[in-house]
């Protein structure tokens, strides 16, 4: 990626056919999406890549079972063609999960969840059966989608053997079915780098102020640099508002002119982060019950276990959403009733919250009136709002922008999105590592870079002190804060804590000090050119950012394990 200096000199003040506002999956996707077709592209993103929903999510590519129920079958069954695609096209980064629901003590398998794994089974696999058989066939030599094995059910010994957590339950057996997960802000980081390598420009610390027009259409925007506080414009044929939750923030007063234009209902998800040691999910994830017909997840990412999620409407700060405490009360209280745990909030060694932009209409006459799908709309200045949505099906959303684009021009410009690669997959054998990198941080890197690892071995090879873990105990190094200042416009120690690596959920515990991150501000400073009073500043930074973002749980003062589970 380049500089942000280099990327400044790029935009401001120039012309391009799209600019896209939003730097989260659906911003990236439509900045890809556009850039392979041959538009000239800049993206303008507020404060860092991803730092909304996109870094929020559950870590989840799925097609979403619990949607079955409300038999939304159409989405559901466009989320796993593209789960199947995610995993061809980034196997180093979306990969295969099983996730189990066991049944505990004198509990039956749920049958009605049976017949709708069934239903998860047939829409997962028919199009890939269909290439199957046109494969041994002759009439297509690659498989194009993975495919998942059909649900089935296994026995106790099984069961435990996946999930350790669960041997006190003694399950007798469990439905087994597959998800995949993935690093959801490193999808978003690898989708930018993808359209960069399309001719798309990228540019955080931007906040886009204005939509300029002229006689009535968007003819592109003003945006204010964050490091200076300049104001600059840059020209565009089209603009595209790509801002999930806050897409009816931009250009309001034209948004509210309209008919029919969705609103945004912002919902308020709550994931939790505990060792694996107190809840030793092994090799794959749990449905949990949590009362009142509603499920969560347990599973394993990062070496860590993470549990969520809540759905909860939210009316507070959509910039900042805190783990409510009653929420974090709500999902211990579940898993530790499912696990026979006494996990609390003393233990958790993260935790995160993130607003989904659900769509309403606004029609009190809807039964049902909130929706993950996507909404396209364009309004009379010609500027295309695309949200709601999830992190799945950030590909279709940006194709169905794109498509907008092309039709309105009458331009010969078909999607390719299908068929890109993102980034390349490398094999943490064939990384060489320098002194002091072990095995785990190979394989993190292979996952968290693919063949963009190497990069970050260069970089610790240089100087065996960026050779070292950034938090001890854990295989994240110091090598990558100096690529994400210098490759992926990195600016503060949040940025590298909580997106580029993500230690600042995984490891809240060992960051409640100045002390503790001056190491990622002294990298960063090298990098930057920051003098020592700024690196200072910028470590102190850090935990105004982590008792903002509510981060560390068990930091709060009086709080016991005991207290938080009654």
């Amino acid at each position: 990626m380049l500089s942000r200096s280099r990327a400044i000199e790029e935009i401001a003040g120039k012309s391009y056919e799209v600019v896209v506002i939003g730097g989260g999956i659906t911003g990236a996707g439509v900045a890809l999406d556009a850039a392979s077709r041959g538009y000239s592209v800049a993206l303008l993103e507020r404060g860092d890549y991803a730092v909304g929903t996109s870094s929020r999510s559950s870590k989840m590519v799925h097609g979403g079972l619990r949607y079955l129920q409300n038999f939304d079958l159409g989405l559901v069954r466009e989320a796993l063609l593209e789960r199947q695609l995610m995993v061809r096209l980034a196997p180093h980064l979306v990969y295969p999960t099983p996730f189990l629901v066991a049944a505990l003590g004198e509990e039956r398998r749920d049958r009605k969840l049976g017949l709708g794994l069934n239903m998860y089974d047939v829409m997962a696999t028919s199009r890939a059966g269909r290439r199957r058989r046109q494969r041994h066939s002759g009439e297509i030599e690659d498989d194009y989608y993975w495919s998942p094995d059909r649900h089935r059910t296994i026995d106790g010994d099984e069961v435990l053997e996946l999930v350790p957590a669960l041997a006190p339950r003694e399950p007798h057996d469990a439905y087994l079915f597959y998800d995949c997960q993935t690093d959801d802000v490193r999808l978003v980081l690898t989708v930018l780098g993808e359209a960069e390598r399309f001719g798309a420009v990228m540019l955080n610390g931007a906040e886009v102020t204005e939509v300029l027009s002229k006689d009535g259409k968007a003819t592109g925007v003003a945006f204010v640099e964050e490091s200076s506080g300049e104001r600059m414009e840059v020209a565009a044929d089209h603009v595209v508002n790509a801002t999930g939750v806050f897409a009816d923030q931009v250009r309001p007063e034209e948004l509210l002119g309209e008919e029919d234009v969705p609103r945004i209902a912002p919902s308020r998800g709550t994931h939790l982060l505990i060792d694996a040691e107190q809840l030793p999910m092994g090799k794959a994830a749990c449905i949990v019950p949590a009362g009142e017909g509603r499920m969560i997840f347990s599973l394993p990412w990062y070496g860590r276990t993470l549990v969520g999620t809540t759905d909860n409407d939210f009316e507070g700060d959509i910039a900042h959403p805190r783990p409510a405490q009653d929420d974090v009360a709500y999902l211990l209280d579940a898993v530790n009733e499912f696990f026979g745990t006494a996990i609390g909030e003393s233990d958790l060694v993260g935790a995160y919250a993130g607003v989904r932009p659900l769509i309403s209409t606004g029609d009190p006459r809807k039964s049902v009136d909130i929706s993950r799908k996507a909404e396209l709309y364009e309004t009379s200045s010609g500027m295309l709002t695309i949200t709601g949505g999830k992190l799945t099906t950030w590909r279709r959303m940006a194709k169905q922008t794109v498509d907008r684009l092309v039709e309105r021009e009458g331009r010969e410009a078909p999607c390719h999105t299908h068929e890109i690669p993102l980034g390349m997959q490398a094999r943490p054998e064939d990384l060489e590592a320098p002194a002091g990198v072990g095995e785990e941080a190979l394989e993190q890197l292979a996952f968290r870079y693919g063949h963009a690892a190497r990069r970050v071995l260069e970089i610790a090879r240089s100087d065996p002190k960026l050779a070292r873990p950034i938090v001890p105990g854990r295989p994240d190094l110091l090598a990558e804060v100096i690529l994400a200042a210098r490759s992926e416009q990195a600016r503060s120690v949040a940025d590298v804590l909580l997106r580029r690596t993500r230690l600042g959920i995984l490891a809240a515990p060992q960051l409640r000090t100045a002390k503790a991150v001056r190491p990622v501000a002294d990298a960063l400073g090298a990098e930057l050119g920051w003098g020592r009073r700024q690196r200072s500043r910028e470590a102190e930074a850090w935990l105004a950012v982590a008792a903002e973002e509510g981060t560390d749980p068990a930091a709060t003062p009086g709080r016991s394990p005991a207290a938080s589970v009654e």
